[in-house]
This record gives structure tokens, sequence and C-alpha cells, in this order.
């Protein structure tokens, strides 16, 4: 669910972004870890973005 919340926020400002879980586990399982993934060209914006949070 968090990780949702970040996709959604970073593609609101027009960022791609992938959840990928660190586990293996299959999407969905709430005790699992995940990665929010943003392409690398898109950090300095991501960083902009947390820094006015």
């Amino acid at each position: 669910m968090v990780a949702e919340m970040w996709k959604e926020l970073f593609e609101g400002e027009g960022i791609p972004t992938l959840i990928l879980p660190v586990s293996g586990l299959p999407i969905g399982q709430e005790i699992a870890e995940y990665s929010v993934l943003i392409p690398s060209d898109k950090e300095h914006v991501i960083k902009d973005i947390l820094r006015k949070l």
C-alpha cells in the first residue's frame, strides 16, 4: 500500500514508476518488501519532490 502511494505521487508528477517485490513474493502480499523504481534520468526530479514533502 505504501509503495502504491509513492507510485501514484511520482506518476502524478509525470515520472514513470515500477513496483517490484524485493523478496520474490507475488505482488499484493502486504508483508512483502517492495522497491519503487524510477528512471535514473529522473532522479533529480524525485529529489526535488522529496525535498518539498
